[in-house]
């Protein structure tokens, strides 16, 4: 699992991103820019530049959020903060939902559960 350490100095935010059955730690700014994310994705991920691909999050309550924008990446960041979450976890989907609210292709609602037992 590669990880990128955060410097001593910095406040920033641990985000673990799961794409293609791989994990992947690394760590932003809290005021990162949409775009800046966007392009961490894409060299994580090494997706070409015109790759499309879809970024969700994983809120306290287990359910996937899609970032799509800088206000909804805001939201992430300081839910993240609010919560003390030990990280931000992102879900990288190599293609975009046939309509919004619909998963993407190769998106199971159960990779999003965390040690729940049914």
């Amino acid at each position: 699992m590669p990880i990128q350490a955060p410097p001593d100095d910095v406040h920033e935010v641990r985000v673990k991103f799961a794409y293609n059955g791989e994990v992947f730690i690394t760590y932003i700014k809290p005021d990162t820019t949409y775009e800046r994310l966007q392009e961490e994705v894409k060299e994580i991920c090494k997706f070409s530049a015109d790759q499309v691909f879809t970024v969700k999050w994983v809120d306290e309550e287990g359910d996937p959020c899609m970032i799509s924008t800088q206000m909804e990446l805001e939201e992430a960041i300081r839910l993240y903060e609010v919560n003390h979450e030990p990280e931000l976890v992102i879900h990288v989907f190599p293609n975009v939902p046939p309509t919004p609210g619909m998963n993407c292709k190769g998106e199971d609602k159960s990779i999003y559960r965390r040690g729940d037992r049914r």
